[in-house]
């Protein structure tokens, strides 16, 4: 039962389970803050309506107690669910002792030991149920936009970005990699569906430890044939507008708790500005930024400056080839660049999407196989993609951590994802 149910019950007696999560009391009255899976709702117990025994014994269950609760629903407008649950009657389930994670503050590193607690927090839970939705949401758009969902593997014979940083198994008497992206299998499965999206965990081996960087994250990859670079950035503006307006409309108490500026989210939507690499560059060098040259990558100062100049979510094209995989198709106008995308988020999120049009010219891809010195046995099949009906497509990757962290204000990608793996840390 989610609050909404609750808000439609209002004068009635409901029967929930929840567990004790704060509570303060004064003299012939106290108050609980209940977690009842759902969300969290204000419990209010009279000593007149219990009795003193019941009172008591009630005013006494400590943090994380489990209890089973009947009562009436009440209108409280100056709750941020604006309704609270009036006590009649309780059984308990399970009581607590000593629970670790108290109402004072506590350290980070201490909250991530014990992050299989942690989770029940206010904020957590906040969090991690705007993250259910924002995938409820993603879901929905694409079977709009008419996508089929597709499953590529996890474990691949090679890295789709043709970098080292893959963790390495073995598959029986071979070697096997844990996937980097699904993208390559997906552009196979786009030539057969036309239009297709993917969902799931990625990994990446970097030794990094910054605010942005997880070793294990989810991405949402669609794929697109007969879709060009500017046809793609149009879904993917439409995409991440269909998931902030989703949230404001669903998910406004957990804004609240988090204390999300709400008008910021609402101001980021609309039409997104886009600004070439080139440009960027510029832009930077005249606000002072000496380190950057052209040809490199961006770092999270220069993401941040180039996305604060805007205020909205902001496309930065036409990167330089030599920085970018070896899929993406040069733009014929502009030598040297290829059409692609990253979509920079406001605030100082950086990345939340990258994508291109693929390369769909069969020598030019194997040319730049060759180039980035890959191992063409492991891209024969993708090869074949463009021996058998090759056409134009795009497609595009939606960090779906980074895209939580910036939507729900959050300074971590560790608070984003239910169990964070990060470089120090595998447990709990």
């Amino acid at each position: 039962m989610n609050i909404n149910n609750l808000k439609d019950k209002i004068g009635q007696s409901v029967t929930i389970g929840a567990w004790i999560a704060n509570k303060r009391s004064s003299g012939k009255i106290a108050f609980f803050q209940l977690r009842y899976g759902a969300g969290f709702i204000q419990a209010v117990a009279l000593k007149e309506s219990l009795g003193e025994e019941k009172f008591q014994e009630l005013k006494h269950l400590t943090q994380e107690t489990s209890i089973k609760v009947t009562g009436t629903i009440k209108e409280n407008q100056r709750e941020l669910s604006g309704i609270e649950l009036q006590i009649e009657s309780f059984e308990i389930v399970s009581i607590a002792t000593d629970y670790p994670i108290t109402p004072k503050e506590h350290g980070v590193e201490f909250l991530a030991d014990n992050r299989h607690l942690w989770i029940r927090s206010k904020k957590q839970h906040a969090i991690l149920s705007i993250r259910n939705q924002i995938i409820k949401s993603t879901y929905d758009f694409f079977e709009k936009e008419g996508f089929l969902k597709m499953d590529p593997p996890i474990l691949t014979s090679s890295s789709p970005e043709g970098t080292t940083e893959l963790f390495n198994t073995k598959y029986f008497d071979e070697e096997a990699y844990l996937s980097q992206s699904g993208q390559l299998y997906m552009e196979a499965c786009a030539m057969s569906f036309g239009k297709v999206f993917s969902f799931g965990p990625t990994f990446r081996a970097e030794k990094s430890k910054t605010r942005r960087h997880l070793i294990e994250f989810w991405m949402i990859e669609p794929e697109m044939a007969f879709c060009n670079h500017e046809e793609s950035l149009e879904i993917q503006e439409k995409y991440v507008n269909y998931l902030i307006n989703d949230i404001l409309l669903k998910n406004e108490t957990e804004l609240k708790i988090l204390e999300r500026d709400i008008e910021g989210l609402k101001s980021a939507t609309g039409t997104f500005p886009r600004i070439k690499y080139k440009d960027a560059i510029q832009l930077l060098k005249e606000n002072g930024f000496d380190d950057i040259e052209y040809g490199q990558d961006f770092g999270s100062p220069h993401e941040t400056f180039i996305a604060n100049s805007y205020n909205k979510p902001v496309f930065i094209t036409h990167w330089p080839k030599e920085i970018k995989p070896f899929y993406m198709k040069e733009d014929p106008e502009n030598p040297g660049t290829v059409l692609c995308a990253d979509l920079i988020a406001p605030e100082g999120y950086g990345e939340i999407i990258g994508g291109s049009q693929r390369e769909d010219n069969y020598d030019v891809l194997l040319e730049n196989i060759r180039a980035h010195d890959l191992n063409i046995d492991a891209y024969n099949w993708y090869l074949d993609l463009r021996k058998y009906g090759s056409v134009e497509h795009s497609g595009f990757g939606l960090g779906l951590e980074r895209t939580v962290a910036w939507i729900t204000g959050n300074g971590h990608v560790r608070e984003t994802i239910p169990f964070p793996r990060l470089l120090n840390r595998l447990l709990p």
